[in-house]
């Protein structure tokens, strides 16, 4: 593992004991939409560690995302996300960068919302485009149409993180520093005890 968390400046304190117990905080979303980002810069504010589960996954096999796509197809990839977000939610003081598609299987999003805050950075299917369309380590993304595609997995994603996630934020495509600070802001006043 990247390495567990400390308690700290960071420590929220919840009126959830699953959420109190661990403490971890996670973000979901499309592809593009600031997770990683959102989650390094945020981490560095609440002095958490911070795990990407893509990076990751790419870290225990060796090789990048799209390899493994190609491999093992999107189940074989589904697996091992399930694995790994299963050992990270048994962590502590952690923020992580959920991939986009962590969200599809039951068992994820269960330990996930029993496990600590979930965050849902929410972007608009154009924006998302834009920030996603020149990066080759997107797999599903790898279409005739990217745009029809981010389309058709919003729709269906969409629902999904808003049932999991205890907090919304709408990304605007502003500064990233305005989002982190919006997003800390945002979990300091539901926990705050």
């Amino acid at each position: 593992m990247s390495g567990a968390g400390h308690a700290g400046p960071g420590l929220l304190h919840c009126y959830n004991p699953l959420v109190s117990a661990k403490n971890n905080i996670y973000l979901v979303g499309m592809p593009g939409a600031g997770k990683t980002t959102v989650g390094r810069q945020l981490a560095r504010r609440m002095h958490r560690s911070f795990i990407d589960a893509d990076h990751e996954i790419e870290a225990r096999t060796g090789v990048r995302i799209p390899l493994i796509f190609d491999i093992e197809g999107e189940q074989g990839f589904r697996d091992r996300e399930s694995k790994v977000i299963a050992e990270l939610t048994e962590e502590s003081n952690l923020i992580v960068a959920t991939g986009g598609g962590a969200v599809l299987r039951p068992e994820n999003r269960t330990a996930l919302k029993q496990s600590g805050m979930v965050v849902y950075l929410h972007a608009a299917p154009a924006l998302l485009f834009e920030r996603t369309r020149l990066d080759p380590n997107r797999p599903l993304l790898q279409v005739a149409d990217p745009m029809k595609k981010i389309e058709e997995l919003f729709a269906q994603r969409d629902p999904l993180y808003r049932e999991v996630a205890d907090l919304v934020i709408n990304c605007l495509g502003g500064s990233i520093n305005h989002l982190v600070k919006q997003v800390e802001r945002e979990l300091q006043q539901r926990c705050a005890a």
